[in-house]
């Protein structure tokens, strides 16, 4: 960045720094946990199609209250929490849309949050927390996760009770460690504290076999809300479509702070025609745990540490450097990411192709430099 001093700029802004990762032309990408396979054919046709009827009514503001999108919504919604055997009565009325979950969190947090309160996660988790949390002028307070990047109900409950936050984010299955949550976890958190509870569940569709959704626990409990997105598992993070579901109450409030208009009409289409094909584009997601199981299987037999997950990637450690290894992963032209945890690194899966590409790297880099591992077999 510029020399901000030189600008009015917010005092607790100053020495920040964006969130962003490493965006590199390598024939191997698998530094952000995108979805690696491309939209299928037959589902671009329709979005093209879909998108060609809506164009000559450009001049026109799109649905501020993207009704049509709420209920496609709610459809998928619905087969998803069946599917995993936990039915819920979701009305449109408790869907909130954005460009992107992390706009949703936004909404969120610009609500209730602010100057004079405080949001508590619980580290190392999505770095987006703390950066949307301070971007409205409220305070961030991290406690750490176990060594094994676990939580338990009863020392989450303990955290809450003593930090009394106004907002709490959890996230399931967690990023950067692939790590889930159980429902208790959620229930500690929200029974602990008078503040608000974000579940970010943007990885759950990689949960196998499928875990109930916080979504299973929001009758009754109007400060719980659930944020999810189409950017992983629906292969589209470039359409820039995440949702939350809660109380209508609270999806109401979020209307206070949402600029006007903020889903464009071609946004809203091709979401709404993204969900028509739900399972054409959530085919890949099993050929992706394939490619997540086979890195972890992986990893391991070479000495590393990997931890479990149900997301689409994978957290590894016992790297003596890891940016060591992330340069001569680079240098065979495949891009991971480093992610400030002493000794680890992440992967995501990618196609048939990139995963073997990524093991037959990480292979020949062990096999040529044993050091690369903190502690030998």
């Amino acid at each position: 960045m510029g020399n901000i001093e030189s600008l009015p700029v917010r005092a607790d802004l100053v020495g920040r720094e964006p969130y962003g990762a490493p965006h590199l032309d390598v024939p191997v990408q698998l530094n952000v946990n995108e979805n690696a396979y491309p939209i299928p054919d037959v589902v671009v046709a329709a979005m093209r199609a879909a998108v060609d009827t809506h164009l000559s009514g450009l001049n026109r503001y799109p649905d501020r209250e993207f009704t049509a999108l709420r209920e496609h919504l709610v459809g998928y919604l619905d087969g998803v929490n069946e599917r995993a055997g936990t039915p819920v009565d979701l009305p449109p009325e408790m869907i909130w849309a954005a460009n992107g979950s992390n706009e949703v969190l936004s909404h969120i947090v610009q609500a209730f949050g602010g100057p004079g309160r405080t949001a508590l996660g619980f580290t190392p988790s999505y770095s987006m927390h703390p950066l949307i949390t301070t971007g409205t002028g409220a305070e961030w307070v991290h406690a750490d996760r176990d060594d094994d990047f676990g939580l338990t109900a009863e020392a989450v409950a303990a955290e809450v009770a003593r930090v009394d936050p106004d907002i709490v984010f959890l996230c399931t299955p967690n990023n950067p460690t692939g790590t889930s949550l159980g429902l208790d976890v959620i229930e500690a958190a929200y029974d602990n504290c008078s503040g608000i509870v974000i579940v970010d569940e943007a990885y759950a569709e990689f949960s196998r076999p499928a875990l109930p959704s916080a979504m299973t626990l929001l009758e009754g409990r109007p400060r719980l809300v659930v944020s999810r997105t189409m950017s992983k598992a629906f292969a589209c993070a470039g359409l820039r479509l995440g949702y939350a579901i809660a109380a209508p109450e609270l999806i109401d409030t979020l209307r206070l702070v949402r600029l006007p208009y903020h889903l464009s009409d071609v946004t809203q289409v091709l979401a709404c025609t993204a969900l028509d094909h739900a399972d054409l584009l959530l085919g890949n997601v099993d050929r992706l745990i394939d490619s997540r199981n086979a890195i972890a299987a992986h990893l391991a037999e070479l000495g590393f540490t990997v931890h479990p997950s149900d997301s689409n990637f994978v957290l590894f450690g016992n790297i003596a450097n890891p940016a060591e290894l992330w340069q001569k992963l680079l240098d065979r032209g495949i891009l991971i990411r480093d992610i400030g945890i002493a000794h680890h690194a992440r992967v995501n899966a990618g196609t048939e192709a990139e995963t073997t590409a990524f093991l037959t790297a990480i292979s020949d880099i062990v096999d040529t430099d044993p050091s690369i591992l903190l502690t030998s077999n």
